[in-house]
């Protein structure tokens, strides 16, 4: 959800083809006050396409991908990394499995 209101919110949701984010089974390390925790990583996955056969990574602006993963963390409890998936199809498919 958060997500999907940010690309709203910077005007670029128009500009995506496909845009989801995945809770990772795997734990991060990170820093909460004066303590270590180990959390959860949240995957961000938005691409372009035409027709979906073939898909590149969506360009999205720095200040965008700081303020979803800013607001991933802080809103998400057990949330403490935010990642953007890179991958253009091919050879990774759109979609996680």
């Amino acid at each position: 959800k958060i997500f999907i209101e940010e690309l709203h919110n910077f005007g670029i949701y128009k500009d995506v083809w496909q845009a989801f984010a995945v809770l990772l089974p795997i734990q991060s390390v990170g820093v909460m006050g004066d303590f270590r925790t180990y959390e959860k990583t949240v995957a961000l996955r938005a691409v372009t396409s035409t027709d979906g056969m073939t898909a590149d990574w969506a360009r999205l602006p720095h200040d965008f991908l700081a303020k979803a993963s800013s607001r991933i963390t802080s809103e998400v409890r057990g949330v403490n990394r935010v990642v953007y998936d890179i991958s253009s199809k091919p050879p990774s498919t759109i979609e996680w499995e």
